[in-house]
Formats: C-alpha cells, sequence, structure tokens
C-alpha cells in the first residue's frame, strides 16, 4: 500500500502579498494583482503591465552577500522556503535530515542575471562576466540553494516543462513520498521573468494582454473581452509529507496530494490542442491516480490564462470530461487575479486549492464581465462562496504542449 502525501507547511511570496495570509485574503476578497511595470522603460512593449511583487525585502530572509550572489528568483525562493519550514514547525535538529528532499520548477530561472551578463559581456568583455553568473542563472540552483541552506540531503532536483514546471515538482515529490525515498519533500516552484528581454520575447509571441489603460482587469479569463494573459512573478514552497511522519511529528495537516496526471497535446508549440483532449486525458488519470471517480470531483482550479485560445479549449476538456456535472462543478482561475506566474504557476495554484480546502470557501474569478459564450461553466463570476468541498483538482497547460493535473483532497481531521 502506498504512503500518503499531505501538506503541512506553505510559503507564499506573491503580488497579493508575501505571507500566506496575504495571499489568502486577497484571494477571498477577489483583489487584483496586477499594475503597470515600473521596473524599466516599457514605453516601446505592446504591453506595458504585470502582476508585480511588491514590498518584499530580501534582507528579511538573507544577509547581504547571499543577496548579491543570488537572482529574484532564488530570493523569492529562499524566503517563500524559510515562511514553509516555519509554518510546517519543522525541528531542524530533531529530524532526519537524509529523509528530506527539494523539488522545485521553474520554466525560466536566472533570466534578469542572464540579461544583466550578457550586457556586461557586450560592453567590456568576458573578463567582466560576473562568476557567480552560472549559479545565479541555472534553475536547479533553486533546490541547491534550499539544501545548503538547510541541510536538507534527500532527492535533490529541478522541473522545467514551461507553465507545468512547478506541477510536475509536485507530481514528483509525491512519487518520491509514495515510494518510500524520503519523508519530507521541501517543493513548489518560483518565477521572477518581468525583465526586459522576456517581457519582448512574449510580446513578440502576442502573448500578453494590451490592456494597459486599465491593469486591474486586464486578467480576465473566461471573459469575451480577454486579450492574451498578464505575466506575473513570485514563488509558492510546499511542505510536503508523508501522513504517518506528520502524526508523528504532531503537526496540523492543510490537506492531501493524492493523485497526478500527465500528457501531451502532440499539436502545437505555444497553442493548445482546440478540443482539449490532451488536457481531458491528463484531468481523467488524474482523478484514477487519486483512486477517485469523476463524480466525487466537487471544484476545478483551471490553468484558466485569459488567452483566446486556452480558455475555450480548457472549457472544453472539462466538459469532455464530466460531461453533464461540468455545469454543476465549481471552477475558478486564480490567475484571475495574481496574473501567469510561468513556471511557478503550478504551485501557487496548488496551495491556493490548498486554502480553499481547508477553509472550506471557494474564491471567485474577477472581471468576467462579459462571458464567453463558448466558456459556459460556473466560473463563480459574481464571488466567491463558502462550499466545504472534499475533492478537487488543479490543472497546468505548458507551452510545447504539456499536459499536468494535479487531484487534492481535504484531509479528514484537518480544520477549517
Amino acid at each position: 500500500m502506498k504512503r500518503k502525501a499531505v501538506v503541512t507547511g506553505l510559503g507564499i511570496v506573491s503580488p497579493l502579498g508575501n505571507s500566506k495570509e496575504e495571499f489568502w485574503s486577497g484571494l477571498q476578497a477577489g483583489k487584483s494583482g496586477v499594475c503597470a511595470v515600473d521596473r524599466f522603460d516599457t514605453s516601446n512593449f505592446d504591453s506595458r503591465i504585470g502582476a508585480l511583487v511588491r514590498n518584499f525585502d530580501g534582507a528579511a530572509y538573507m544577509d547581504k552577500k547571499e543577496l548579491r550572489r543570488t537572482d529574484l528568483i532564488q530570493q523569492y525562493a529562499l524566503a517563500a522556503t524559510q515562511m514553509a519550514v516555519a509554518d510546517a514547525a519543522l525541528d531542524l535538529n530533531a529530524i532526519d535530515l537524509t529523509r528530506i528532499g527539494v523539488v522545485t520548477g521553474s520554466g525560466i530561472g536566472g533570466i534578469l542575471t542572464f540579461e544583466d551578463q550578457c550586457w556586461t559581456y557586450k560592453d567590456k568583455g568576458p573578463s567582466k562576466v560576473s562568476p557567480f553568473f552560472i549559479p545565479m542563472m541555472i534553475i536547479d540552483i533553486v533546490p541547491g540553494l534550499i539544501s545548503i541552506k538547510y541541510g536538507f540531503k534527500g532527492p535533490n532536483y529541478a522541473t522545467v516543462s514551461a507553465c507545468c514546471s512547478s506541477a510536475h515538482a509536485l507530481a514528483d515529490a509525491m512519487r518520491i513520498i509514495q515510494r518510500g525515498e524520503a519523508d519530507i519533500i521541501v517543493t513548489g516552484g518560483a518565477e521572477a521573468a518581468i525583465t526586459q528581454m522576456s517581457y519582448a520575447g512574449f510580446c513578440q509571441a502576442r502573448a500578453l494582454s494590451t490592456r494597459n489603460d486599465d491593469p486591474e482587469h486586464a486578467s480576465r479569463p473566461f471573459d469575451v473581452d480577454r486579450d492574451g494573459f498578464v505575466i506575473g512573478e513570485g514563488a509558492a514552497i510546499i511542505i510536503l509529507e508523508d501522513e504517518e511522519h506528520a502524526r508523528k511529528r504532531g503537526v496540523p495537516i492543510y490537506a492531501d496530494l493524492l493523485g497526478a496526471g500527465m500528457s501531451a497535446d502532440a499539436h502545437h508549440i505555444t497553442a493548445p490542442a482546440p478540443d482539449g483532449n490532451g488536457a481531458a486525458r491528463c484531468m481523467q488519470t488524474a482523478v484514477q491516480d487519486a483512486g477517485l471517480t469523476l463524480e466525487q470531483i466537487e471544484y476545478v482550479n483551471t490553468h484558466g490564462t485569459s488567452t483566446p485560445l486556452g480558455d475555450i479549449a480548457e472549457t472544453s476538456a472539462i466538459k469532455r470530461v464530466f460531461g453533464d456535472r461540468a455545469r454543476s462543478l465549481l471552477v475558478n482561475s486564480t490567475k484571475s487575479m495574481i496574473g501567469h506566474m510561468l513556471g511557478g504557476a503550478g504551485a501557487i495554484e496548488a496551495a491556493a486549492t490548498v486554502l480553499q480546502l481547508h477553509h472550506g470557501f471557494v474564491h471567485p474569478t474577477i472581471n468576467i464581465q462579459n462571458q464567453d459564450p463558448q466558456c459556459d461553466l460556473d466560473y463563480l463570476r459574481d464571488g466567491g462562496r463558502p462550499v466545504p468541498i472534499k475533492y478537487a483538482i488543479s490543472n497546468s497547460f505548458g507551452f510545447g504542449g504539456h499536459n499536468i493535473t494535479l487531484t487534492l483532497g481535504k484531509h479528514m481531521n484537518s480544520a477549517g
């Protein structure tokens, strides 16, 4: 019998605030985290908006030397990890650190460092490139830094699959615990890609919203006037733990991570398969993997990016999977408030799903003013609802046709 993976800690750095409490409060209130991008001159960009992390003080989590030697993505991840470790009440002096691993995901990694160092190389030559250029840029340095900081010596690596990256990290973390290869995995993801080159690339791909004069209403999944996603940033770190191990420690459990399903569209490098076939197959597999039936799923946290093609394809996939029940499901988009965190999206949306299961409240999808008739499900456009849901799924889809769905459940002894 495989072991059960449960969530015992959460750490959040997000456009809605830099704590679990601020994030949850913002979700409940339907607060938008989108604003004008003011980190660089955006006057030549088609899109000039983003879901930025505000009031983040890296010095509160690391010393000056660490700050100089880490990219923003690593600072976000380390801060979220410190919060999650504290939230899970991990006593590092009383626990076997060889049984704790780290698996995190990111789509782009330290692109701010990459851009800065490219300019340095061009202007000043190779001798002026930082000796920390490579470790500040590579994606797998995030789990490396976390393990070094805390002494975690279990499985340690990063996952990269575009906007599915951190959801794949959670799925891998769950499997490692189920197989008994570790008792705890520090998992999740981070992204800090609101940079000039990244922004230019997404603009040229015509992927971003250009509702520049109305940032707070720009991320509008399932609305007929949606015009692309809003790029976001931040980190979500989740302490995933073997249920029996957590019980022996006597710590509260937020929720269960029960299953995962993965598939490929095999269709196009950026566009989803129009019929939602790949997305449907991974949803079905995720529910089966959890040992549940489709009738037990009550809520879907969608990928819900606010792109013209993606929202329709995902709606079609949900209807393909759930049939006549699709219209009675609770369906929402966390991205309507925090934008699209790219490789970090799967983790922060899993965290949002965990909090909704734990508190028995399903957050709204904001900015649906004229619902697309092809998107005809209950997206909670009129506000959040107190609903004691037991089982939910969370979707993530990515460039390259990657698809992953996570199945989560309310822990039977959890409060809220």
